[in-house]
């Protein structure tokens, strides 16, 4: 697998259903980049299911293998039988920027840690079988600024290495944002470095 594609969730997943012993476990799965969508997200859905007892959730964050960033969450059931299972299921699909949560309705018969930690790790699963994941890549971006006189050399570097241009403002001088996957990004600012006057951070 290359280390600049990582994989994530095209869009929030059908909501899915599992029973055990008549609680009810509904299992969502959500694409987000931040914590304060993570804290948006659960907000509705305690408005949505405010009768229910649990809502366990675990998240993933970041896109670089070496920063990660991740909680699990039980909600107040026993210890490491809800959010850690949860949490293992988007490790073992292999997502990040993602959120899972499973909102369970107890159904007056106790599972145990045992049935706990195996309906929140189907529950997740199931969220997750319904999701649409894609690839992304991780992209780096340049800032280039440069005089009018060298835009056509700067437009032939943006075209041959088939850069995605994110902004351009015109005034005095140019100025392009220009956007490349992480692995095509040191032959970037090469190209870039060589035509003289072209800043390039």
């Amino acid at each position: 697998m290359e280390n600049d594609i990582y994989k994530t969730l095209a869009a929030p997943s059908e909501e899915t259903l599992f029973k055990e012993k008549n609680s009810k476990f509904f299992g969502y799965a959500f694409p987000v980049t931040t914590e304060d969508e993570v804290k948006t997200v659960l907000e509705e859905l305690r408005k949505k299911h405010h009768s229910a007892r649990h809502w366990c959730y675990a998240f993933q964050l970041g896109t670089d293998a070496d920063r990660l960033y991740y909680r699990a969450n039980d909600d107040g059931e026993p210890n490491n039988s809800a959010g850690m299972p949860i949490y293992g299921q988007i490790q073992s699909f292999d997502v990040t920027n993602v959120l899972i949560v499973v909102v369970r309705y107890f159904g007056g018969v106790k599972l145990g840690v045992g049935g706990l930690i195996t309906a929140y790790k189907t529950s997740a699963q199931m969220a997750l079988e319904a999701s649409e994941i894609i690839e992304k890549t991780i992209n780096v971006a340049y800032t280039l600024k440069f005089g009018y006189q060298n835009m056509n050399k700067v437009m032939r570097v943006i075209k041959e290495k088939s850069l995605d241009i994110v902004t351009q403002t015109m005034e005095m001088d140019c100025e392009i944002v220009v956007s490349t996957r992480k692995k095509n990004a040191p032959a970037v600012l090469e190209a870039f470095k060589n035509l003289y006057e072209v800043k390039v951070s």
